[in-house]
């Protein structure tokens, strides 16, 4: 298998992403749906497709890849006063959460990048009930709905929707493939092994699996099994196999 083209470097790093990204896009139907993305993502060309072209909305997480729009952000937020509303989250995995949020729409027009519908602050308290530890995140966000469309609790739910399939994700990877202590770590051989592994669990949970990690076991090391599953022999059919 042929290594990926990615030099390390941010600028083609970010190139690759947004490549990747669209076309991705583009087998699916997403007018006038939200699409989020990390960081890497917030870019004008990126936001342009996604309103212009494909009539859908996004919100994007501003980091310091974009330094002139986190600057902006961080000043106008600088004295922000009460939050415009908070959530607070049941206990889970043995944490307590709150998430406060802040929007406005003061930096529109002054924001260089195109259809800022609101921008945003969220603010995110965790204390571990087992240690009694405290940390505290702050992201910062742009998205291309209005507050008539987008109201604070309906940005605070949407990020923690991204993050939820981010994390899960990265739960996956670190339980079921180890990924953490994975030996592979020359070259563009960690990039390529993660994509696989992220293609694999996109497939099975493409296929309505209740468990990928049960459904990892049991098709490992069963490669007739596994052609089965994906339907790609002639006696394999809709009702043979279970979820």
């Amino acid at each position: 298998m042929g290594a990926l083209p990615v030099e390390g470097r941010e600028e083609v790093k970010r190139t690759n992403e947004i490549k990747t990204a669209i076309p991705l896009l583009e087998a699916i139907d997403i007018a006038g749906k939200d699409i989020t993305a990390d960081a890497l993502l917030t870019q004008r060309k990126f936001a342009a497709y996604l309103v212009e072209e494909r009539h859908a909305h996004y919100y994007f997480t501003v980091k310091g890849n974009q330094p002139g729009l986190l600057e902006a952000l961080q000043f106008y937020f600088r004295d922000r006063g009460q939050p415009h509303f908070v959530e607070p989250s049941p206990p889970d995995h043995g944490r307590i959460e709150t998430r406060k949020i802040w929007t406005t729409t003061a930096l529109n027009d002054y924001l260089d990048f195109p259809y800022v519908g609101q921008a945003f602050l969220i603010e995110r308290h965790v204390i571990h009930k087992k240690t009694g530890e405290y940390s505290r995140e702050i992201a910062y966000g742009l998205t291309s709905r209005p507050p008539a469309q987008a109201c604070p609790q309906r940005i605070l739910q949407v990020n923690r929707g991204h993050w939820v399939v981010e994390n899960g994700c990265h739960y996956i990877l670190d339980w079921n493939f180890d990924e953490d202590r994975s030996r592979i770590r020359t070259g563009h051989g960690p990039e390529n092994i993660t994509r696989l592994r992220r293609f694999a669990i996109g497939v099975i949970k493409s296929r309505g699996a209740r468990s990928v990690a049960q459904k990892m076991r049991q098709l490992t090391r069963n490669v007739r099994l596994v052609f089965d599953y994906l339907r790609m022999t002639e006696n394999s059919c809709v009702g043979r196999h279970t979820n």
